[in-house]
């Protein structure tokens, strides 16, 4: 253990003037002190200069120290926030946080129960809800299935805690602005066919539909993606219907603006012509022409609470969890801007 000047945990002790015990305490698990005192720890340690020695201290607790993030697509800003949320949250904790693209093609093939079998990593948030079902039965197989949170999109193998946005009751939102607004012919562009939540939202704007007494014919729902290029696709594919529906509610906010782009193009107004909402609420939602109406995540508020539920899992590492599929909702909010308006 040693700082700019070799400090030891009972210099940071003396200073602090508190036990060596309560400084153990502030650097393995601080959320047990009360602030005031887990500001004297850091204030000493920064006066003193000590310096944790991490290797010794996970020989001794045969512990890693870390955790690893699982990323469907590091190039997608949606994740940025959660990301954020969940290294601020392990900052002090005694846990590095580890990030790798689960979709990066250079991954193909690789078992990521090594990082827990080699020792390097402690416990896992997954991001992904699209793995290969072959990786989600080795998950489900291992010792290590207690400690892998799912985050934002989900494992349908029950066996996995969870944190996720409210998805249908975001999407019997964005149908009930939109049937607030005077629309009655409302489609739909959906996420990719493998996604759990391209169906947790289409059901919630179906089941609202239904509530409504809206018609919501199969022509209507657009297959799609998570992407610009689904958007515009999804765009030409409406225009070409006999019985063009007045608005449409986009699985996400990048759908969204490649529609609205096409549409344009096409000659057509938001939301003079065609009214149209996304859901995710990501920066560029405010600042796109016309500003999106969408529905928001609470992205910060998803990461947070996914490392709460990994940080809580690994305390009680070993000992028999009573909620191994533990379900946290996180709920959704309309933000309304100028892509939607009344019918003409």
């Amino acid at each position: 253990m040693e700082g700019k000047k070799n400090a030891s945990i009972r210099d940071v002790a003396r200073v602090a003037g508190v036990s060596t015990a309560t400084v153990s305490r502030a650097l393995s698990n601080p959320d047990i002190l009360s602030e005031r005192t887990r500001e004297s720890v850091i204030a000493a340690i920064r006066e003193t200069g000590y310096r944790v020695n991490r290797a010794a201290r996970n020989l001794r607790t045969r512990r890693a120290g870390a955790v690893l993030v699982l990323v469907p697509n590091l190039g997608n800003p949606f994740f940025s926030h959660i990301l954020a949320a969940i290294s601020a949250r392990f900052q002090n904790s005694g846990y590095s946080v580890l990030i790798t693209d689960s979709r990066d093609p250079a991954a193909a093939g690789h078992d990521y129960l090594d990082y827990f079998m080699d020792g390097r990593i402690d416990g896992m948030i997954c991001l992904d809800g699209g793995l290969d079902p072959g990786v989600l039965a080795r998950f489900r197989a291992s010792q290590f299935a207690d400690r892998i949170v799912f985050a934002c999109e989900w494992s349908p193998e029950p066996s996995f805690a969870s944190v996720r946005s409210d998805n249908r009751a975001g999407a019997a939102l964005a149908v009930r602005h939109l049937h607030g607004l005077g629309h009655r012919r409302i489609a739909h562009v959906k996420g990719p066919a493998d996604n759990v939540l391209t169906e947790a939202r289409r059901a919630g704007m179906a089941a609202e539909c239904a509530a409504l007494g809206l018609d919501l014919p199969p022509e209507w729902i657009i297959a799609g993606e998570f992407s610009l290029e689904a958007g515009r696709a999804a765009a030409a594919a409406l225009l070409e219907l006999p019985n063009r529906p007045s608005a449409v509610f986009c699985a996400s906010d990048m759908v969204a603006f490649g529609l609205i782009s096409e549409l344009t193009e096409r000659g057509l107004r938001v939301p003079e012509d065609m009214s149209v909402m996304g859901f995710d609420d990501v920066e560029i939602a405010a600042y796109c022409q016309p500003p999106l109406t969408t529905i928001r995540q609470d992205r910060r508020q998803l990461g947070l609470r996914a490392a709460e539920l990994l940080q809580e899992r690994l305390d009680r590492a070993g000992a028999p969890s009573d909620a191994p599929g533990e379900i946290a909702l996180v709920g959704t909010e309309l933000v309304v801007r100028r892509s939607t308006a009344a019918p003409r």
